[in-house]
């Protein structure tokens, strides 16, 4: 466990997954349901502008990977889609149709997104310090905003300043969190060392730490690894700011 933070931070970054959020509420609940529902989404929804920019977006993909399937070949997209699932490939247009999948959940009221309580507490009282909150997680943008916005403590969208996905990079890609700054810095008076990144997982605090920004580990269950290079919490209500 390395030191307590240093330079003052002015702007937090946080994860999803593992950080403010189960990720059992993810796998088990939100994972399944776009899963069950691809299918008939796709069918149903291939004439939106949304959809079909997301089935192009696929073709491209497949092509890119050496085995194209055509923008027109419904059934061939959605097995590629359903393959990708299986194999857990993070690509970004299947992340945008879970998104628009999800919606549909969120807005039927068929589940509530998970938030442990002192994320949620801690979240509330950053954002009324005056601390700019950000999100970034392999989920897309429009999924991060349905996800804070249907949670099981009310409407979280309001808390955060901004959202970024994969489409910055690779979340264990230190370029990604280059990127992120880039963006940052266009809207905040602030350096790398000012921003502190929250996540449950070492690689992607890795990439931030590479940068300059600060981090914070949070392993939620289990013990805590004793070689760690990051600052290690339980809660966020450890993080003192």
């Amino acid at each position: 466990m390395t030191d307590a933070l240093g330079t003052p931070v002015t702007l937090i970054l946080t994860d999803i997954e593992g950080t403010t959020s189960s990720i059992r509420f993810v796998h088990d609940v939100l994972f399944p349901y776009a899963t069950k529902h691809l299918a008939e989404f796709i069918r149903a929804n291939k004439n939106t502008a949304d959809v079909q920019a997301q089935l192009q977006a696929t073709a491209d993909l497949s092509a890119e990977d050496g085995d194209a399937v055509a923008a027109n070949d419904i059934d061939g997209l959605i097995a590629r889609l359903l393959h990708w699932i299986d194999t857990d490939r993070k690509a970004t247009p299947l992340k945008a149709l879970q998104g628009l999948i999800w919606e549909a959940g969120y807005r039927n009221g068929d589940y509530q997104a998970h938030m442990y309580p002192d994320a949620t507490a801690c979240l509330k009282q950053w954002h009324d310090q005056g601390l700019p909150l950000y999100v970034y997680s392999s989920g897309s943008i429009y999924a991060q905003k349905l996800f804070f916005g249907f949670s099981q403590d009310g409407d979280l969208l309001p808390l955060f300043s901004g959202h970024f996905d994969t489409l910055v990079g690779g979340k264990r890609e230190a370029q990604s969190y280059l990127n992120i700054l880039a963006d940052l810095q266009k809207q905040h008076n602030i350096s790398a060392a000012n921003v502190l990144f929250l996540s449950d997982i070492k690689e992607e605090l890795d990439a931030a730490k590479e940068v300059g920004m600060q981090t914070m580990w949070l392993v939620r269950e289990g013990d805590i690894p004793m070689d760690a290079e990051h600052t290690v919490v339980k809660s966020f209500a450890e993080i003192s700011i």
